[in-house]
């Protein structure tokens, strides 16, 4: 456990190294907060490329925005682009038997198309009971054949749920039926395909940048389904699964989504999964009514810079002390407050950049362009 201690900075009073496990916490989920700018990306891909060095870890990142798929490329690993013009394909509908610690593995499975079928069906009532109750139904209907005979090719496709809800006899399974068509058939088929990409490396980014806005928080969804099953698989190797989910706010705005979410974050930890979520919006994390679950599920908060609103929302849920704030009011890139357990502490990271490594974790404009000048 020694050699897996990684560095966070330095001590803003004592300048003293911050070297630390996250492993040893009684729950190593985590969060990156901060203001556009204040370095929560810079931050997420430092500790990326130490856990690659330092520990034997899986690392997937779900990269909202292509900005860490160069640091995956330079340390070996697989970018796989999700896209309605790419080639590479996942399967929502996938399902490991190891998928859920209960004896049933739909259990949990259920309860994800629950949270696909609330995004595409929309609306701010989410789903209805006599939806839910049709959806639930279809699901153990649809993967029974698999279940028997287990052969990938037997793994059922959304077209497979759309023609069962096409059966159905209430008016509700006809509706969703049409809601999940354009998925099926349509312009937005994309997650209509059997999971052709093999993942063959320890570090994993998926971009899901093309997806436009409405298939983005959809594509978030499945990835983050898609490491799940990574994490059942290396949990019988007895092997960590590092998450790292940018922009997660947006897994938070609808109720269902945000529910399974929590439940992942929940079983994380005790599958050996260590997921880090990194997001701008304080405000809109906090405004689930399920968020408060992910902070009391999360030993470690990476904290720069706050926005004015932001500060006094995470005083409150954080107990942080008014000189305490002072380290992320106004404060510079890579300046901040580090939550570890029971201990708060005042950081400071100035990371060299006449590094190789700085130039593949900054995604400061001017460093960027600066970059362009010279190649």
């Amino acid at each position: 456990m020694r050699g897996e201690v990684l560095y966070y900075g330095l001590n803003a009073l004592s300048s003293n190294l911050i070297m630390a496990d996250r492993k040893r916490l009684k729950n190593p989920n985590g969060l990156i907060l901060g203001t556009p700018g204040s370095g929560k990306s810079f931050a997420a891909k430092r500790e990326i490329a130490n856990a690659f060095l330092m520990t034997k870890d899986d690392i997937a990142v779900i990269d909202p925005e292509n900005e860490y798929s160069a640091l995956v490329q330079r340390l070996g690993g697989q970018v796989i682009d999700i896209s309605p013009t790419s080639d590479q394909f996942i399967n929502p509908m996938d399902l490991t038997l190891n998928y859920s610690e209960d004896d049933n593995p739909l259990t949990l499975k259920s309860d994800f198309i629950l949270s696909l079928m609330e995004l595409i069906v929309g609306g701010k009532a989410g789903l209805e009971p006599i939806e839910k109750t049709v959806i639930d139904r279809c699901v153990h209907m649809v993967y029974r054949d698999y279940l028997q005979d287990p052969r990938p090719e037997k793994m059922p496709v959304l077209g497979d749920l759309h023609a069962l809800l096409c059966q159905q006899p209430e008016a509700e399974a006809q509706r969703l039926a049409t809601a999940l068509e354009i998925y099926v058939t349509g312009s937005l088929n994309v997650f209509n395909h059997r999971t052709n990409v093999k993942i063959n490396s320890r570090i994993v980014c998926y971009i899901i940048k093309n997806l436009g806005k409405q298939l983005k928080k959809f594509g978030m969804q499945v990835v983050q389904d898609q490491v799940w099953g990574r994490v059942s698989e290396n949990r019988e190797a007895h092997k960590s699964t590092r998450l790292y989910v940018d922009e997660m706010h947006l897994l938070l705005r609808e109720e269902q989504t945000a529910a399974y979410t929590v439940e992942i974050w929940k079983r994380f930890r005790k599958w050996g999964g260590i997921p880090t979520g990194i997001t701008q919006n304080v405000k809109d994390l906090l405004s689930s009514r399920e968020i408060e679950n992910i902070f009391e599920n999360s030993d470690f908060i990476y904290m720069l810079n706050q926005a004015g609103g932001d500060r006094q929302i995470l005083a409150r849920q954080l107990n942080i002390s008014p000189h305490q704030l002072s380290y992320v009011t106004n404060s510079n890139a890579g300046e901040g407050l580090l939550f570890f357990g029971n201990v708060i502490i005042p950081f400071v990271d100035h990371f060299p950049k006449d590094t190789e490594l700085y130039r593949l974790l900054t995604t400061r404009p001017e460093d960027l362009a600066e970059q362009e000048a010279h190649e």
